[in-house]
């Protein structure tokens, strides 16, 4: 079960959003973008520098609502990481596959915005969600904010994201609809994603700015992820 992300503007959440006609969403099913792979870092070079857990939440996060906390959030000199599922997150900026006919927990806003003001377009932007801050663990004080940059891994395959939403203080693993596309998880936010599988490396103090320029990110992610490996 997805739990609702937070936004900073939850009261927008109320307002209705636009919805695609049957025959529209038949259209653009057909031309969803191809899984790709982005970078040069191989999938299996990260993972092996995530394999030893030194945890830096003071406890551990439930994957859905109703099941066992079970996920510690881990730390390295350069980042943080955990493993989980992927719930899909399709908030922000309504289109053809993401409103409120597509995704019954739509809201039309994310925590963080865009350079225009606008909110982030989850079908667009390939983004991740962190917990809200809680006794648990607050990511501020990791050097985790807005715009840092995440490899998220799963399989053999790296996609390069920013943190771009927040979610409840006990629920981790969410990420956007074009992040679990582009990696080849369903992104369907009535009942896509992966129960499992799934590692996010977050990079300390890292940020992109714009949030949504999505080449930086990848640029970004690529070097930080480089010395991640190498250990520099």
């Amino acid at each position: 079960m997805r739990a609702r992300s937070l936004t900073l503007a939850a009261a927008s959440a109320a307002l209705l959003a636009p919805t695609t006609s049957p025959a529209l969403e038949h259209a653009t099913a057909r031309t969803e973008p191809a899984v790709r792979r982005e970078g040069k870092v191989a999938a299996a070079d990260l993972l092996a520098k995530v394999r030893t857990c030194v945890p830096v939440s003071r406890g551990r996060y439930r994957s859905d609502d109703g099941t066992a906390a079970s996920v510690p959030v881990c730390g390295t000199r350069d980042a943080v990481f955990w493993k989980a599922d992927m719930d899909i997150d399709c908030d922000g900026r309504p289109g053809p596959r993401c409103n409120r006919g597509t995704d019954p927990l739509f809201s039309d806003a994310t925590a963080f915005q865009q350079s225009d003001g606008r909110y982030l377009s989850a079908e667009r932007l390939p983004y991740i969600v962190v917990p809200a801050p809680s006794r648990i663990w607050d990511h501020r004080e990791h050097g985790v904010r807005g715009g840092a940059v995440a490899a998220v891994v799963y399989g053999d395959r790296v996609q390069y994201a920013v943190v771009g939403d927040v979610g409840p203080g006990h629920v981790i693993g969410e990420a956007s609809y074009a992040t679990a596309k582009a990696l080849g998880i369903r992104p369907d936010p009535r009942g896509g994603g992966t129960p499992s599988g799934v590692t996010y490396i977050v990079f300390r103090n890292s940020k992109v700015k714009p949030i949504e320029d999505h080449a930086a990110a990848v640029a970004t992610g690529e070097r930080l992820a480089g010395l991640f490996v190498q250990g520099k």
